[in-house]
């Protein structure tokens, strides 16, 4: 039976857990691994059953990058004709919370795939980088991109040109992950945010995500307009009313996405 190299698993409280499956090349992201993984998100993101995703590489490796053995006859056509953007906009399009587990190796590919989550959590052993300048190549899926947004100009220069890695408390500093945590704990903790997450609205959630996301490019005052309309849309919600009742009547809250 052949190995899946890309496996999901759903769980009773909202939260679904992808967990890429290449242990014997460090999850290199191949065009097969791109692909499952895009058809998986755009199924959890039309799942009503699921609230919040984690995404991980297990417990030792995250995503080592691509896959080399892709780069050594490809030519400038066949990397276009793949539209390899269709499999990582599956990913930024995804409307549900996402939550990077990050242990050992996030580089290249690995990086800028956990730079798609809305939360990183990482282990101790995480070692982030770009190191594509070392194979006579760039980032090509973000990585000059969201760690300009993310660390700024200076920082992200030193990574892109230098190829080196840095440590996860390093990334912690530069504000590139959310936390840190042990190793063995990496996992679990990202589980237990997705958890937390999966118990509030799931439209306010969704409200959140679209308006960060969509804010920060934006000048600043057509960015705060649209933060105050749809924090306006969401009085008109079932679940912002239950919200504001259950904290008068000092209970939990039952969302129902309506």
């Amino acid at each position: 039976m052949e190995e899946q190299i890309i496996i999901c698993e759903q769980q009773e409280n909202g939260v679904s857990v992808i967990r890429l499956n290449r242990p014997k090349v460090r999850n290199a992201l191949n065009t097969e691994l791109r692909e499952q993984m895009a058809e998986i998100f755009n199924k959890l993101n039309d799942d009503v059953n699921t609230k919040a995703i984690v995404l991980t590489g297990g417990n030792k490796v995250f995503a080592a990058g691509a896959d080399i053995n892709d780069f050594l006859t490809a030519k400038t056509v066949d990397v276009y004709l793949r539209h390899s953007e269709r499999y990582w906009d599956a990913i930024t399009n995804c409307c549900k919370p996402i939550i990077a587990a990050v242990n050992g190796y996030a580089l290249g590919g690995g990086c800028e795939l956990a730079m798609h989550a809305d939360i990183i959590v990482a282990g101790k052993s995480a070692k982030f980088g770009q190191p594509e300048i070392k194979i006579g190549l760039m980032p090509g899926a973000g990585g000059t991109q969201r760690l300009f947004r993310v660390i700024g100009k200076h920082k992200a220069m030193k990574l892109i040109l230098t190829g080196d890695m840095i440590s996860a408390d390093e990334a912690d500093q530069m504000g590139l992950v959310s936390e840190v945590v042990e190793d063995e704990a990496t996992i679990k903790r990202a589980i237990e945010i997705a958890e937390q997450l999966a118990g509030y609205s799931p439209i306010a959630l969704t409200q959140i995500k679209e308006v960060a996301n969509l804010g920060v490019d934006m000048p600043l005052q057509a960015a705060l307009a649209l933060e105050r309309k749809a924090f306006q849309i969401l009085f008109d919600t079932e679940d912002q009313k239950e919200g504001a009742k259950a904290f008068l009547e000092k209970r939990s809250a039952e969302y129902k996405g309506r």
